[in-house]
Formats: structure tokens, C-alpha cells, sequence
């Protein structure tokens, strides 16, 4: 693994380890606006909430230029297996691509996964040719369960979503780096720069985000902040920090100096 290896999920090869929603923001100017700021090269479009049919009217796939994002299709507001099943279709058949974003919830207060609905689906779609990108708690058993499903990456969240709390059990996200050898992206629950940045300087191979940026009182400038903050955690994580001490120990060592006047 290099520093300036690119992030391979299925064929698909991006330099940037940036995921973007197109969720919550205030209007489409300004998420386009952001989504050029971070650099992202795939956005993640919820595609159950979009109108696919009624072309008279612009959705919001006429603000993404094809040319310059992979589009990542979401299965969000799916609680069972056949919903996302079906949403993820729809996708496809809107000539989206075989990409997918697996989302199968348990709960609407929480928005934790149902993982048990979230594996059955991801077998089901992975042998119609899927890509699945699932969204998943931070557990390390059921990341190894998805891989060998056939997932191409596993998406652990930080947090809730939309909680903006950051990383919770740094601990599981270890154990899941360990358990897999497919790309771990976090997803869900970032709150701030320094959020993404203790992501990636813990080992993950990306970090997807959307209420983060959107709702940031400057959503643009923040999205210019993850950008940096992706990277500079990347570059720590290969730098390797400094053993944790429990005791002070002096920049400039006493061995060798001379007291005397």
C-alpha cells in the first residue's frame, strides 16, 4: 500500500478518498459549489428521492457533470431487503451504472443498519453484477460477512447518521481494518475536519460524508477543509506517529550537555 495509491472500488479508480452527498444542502448552487471545493471524484445521490420519470423538470442528476463524478446511487429510506433490492434497480435501469450505496435500515430513530437485511440484499445484488458499496455498524464479523459476499469495499459508520459526533470505537474500526482486505470507508456520523482526519490516520481507505458539509454554516469552505483534512490524515497514517508516553519526556535531552558556567 502506497501513500499516492489510488482507492479501487470494483473498476472504478479515484485519487480523491473524499465521498460526497447531495443531501441538506441550501440549494443546488451551493452544492455544486461544494462538491467542486472537496475534490470528491464519486457523489452519492439518494436515488429513491429522485423523480426519474418526469424529465420535463431538471432533478438533481442535471446539476452533477457525468464527466467529472462517478455517480454512486444510495438506497436510503429502505427497511427491508426487497426495498433496497428494488431501489438499487432503479438505478440501474435509469442508466445510472451497476454502482450502488446499500443502505438497509433498522430503525427510524437510530438509523443503525439491519444487518441481518443488509447481507441477504448485498448477496441478492452481487450476483446480479452489482458493485455494493454497504453501509454498516462497526462490527469486524459482520464487515468479513459482507466481504465474502462479495462486497467491494465495507462502510463502518463513525457515528449515527447525521449525528456529527465523529469516530466512536476507534477500536472496532482496527478490528474491521484487520479483518477485511477490501477498502474500509467510514461513513456516517462525521462531524468536522478533525473528525475525517483521525478517520484516516487510523487506517481507513476513505470517508464518506454529507450532513458535515451541508450543513455547515459555510458549506463550501468545509467541504475545502475534508479535502485537506483526507489528506493530511492519509499522510499521518503512513508517517506513523510518535509512541504515546505516559510521562514528559524532554525535546532536548540533558545526556551530553554541559552545566557548567
Amino acid at each position: 500500500m502506497l501513500l499516492d495509491e489510488a482507492l479501487k472500488i470494483g473498476s472504478i479508480e479515484l485519487s480523491s478518498r473524499l465521498i460526497l452527498g447531495t443531501g441538506k444542502y441550501s440549494s443546488m448552487d451551493v452544492m455544486v459549489k461544494a462538491l467542486e471545493a472537496s475534490g470528491a471524484q464519486m457523489i452519492t445521490v439518494a436515488i429513491g428521492r429522485v423523480d426519474l420519470e418526469n424529465r420535463n423538470e431538471k432533478n438533481i442528476l442535471d446539476y452533477l457533470d457525468r464527466s467529472k463524478y462517478h455517480i454512486l446511487p444510495n438506497t436510503a429510506g429502505a427497511y427491508n431487503t426487497a426495498d433496497a433490492v428494488r431501489i438499487a434497480r432503479l438505478g440501474r435501469a435509469a442508466g445510472i451504472g451497476d454502482l450502488v450505496k446499500l443502505e438497509v435500515l433498522g430503525d427510524s430513530k437510530t438509523l443503525l443498519p439491519d444487518t441481518v437485511a443488509l447481507l441477504e440484499a448485498t448477496k441478492i445484488l452481487v450476483k446480479e453484477g452489482f458493485v455494493v458499496m454497504p453501509y454498516t455498524n462497526d462490527d469486524p464479523i459482520m464487515a468479513k460477512r459482507l466481504e465474502d459476499a462479495g462486497a467491494a469495499c465495507v462502510m463502518p459508520l463513525a457515528a449515527p447518521i447525521g449525528s456529527g459526533r465523529g469516530i466512536q470505537n476507534r477500536l472496532n474500526l482496527k478490528f474491521i481494518l484487520e479483518a477485511v482486505s477490501c477498502p474500509v470507508i467510514v461513513d456516517a456520523g462525521v462531524g468536522t475536519a478533525s473528525d475525517a482526519a483521525v478517520c484516516m490516520e487510523l487506517g481507513a481507505q476513505g470517508v464518506l460524508m454529507n450532513t458535515a458539509v451541508a450543513q455547515a454554516q459555510d458549506p463550501v469552505l468545509m467541504a475545502e477543509a475534508m479535502r485537506e483534512a483526507i489528506s493530511a490524515g492519509r499522510k499521518a497514517f503512513f508517517a506513523g506517529r510518535m509512541p504515546i508516553k505516559e510521562y514528559a519526556a524532554a525535546s532536548s535531552p540533558q545526556e551530553g550537555l554541559s552545566l557548567k558556567a
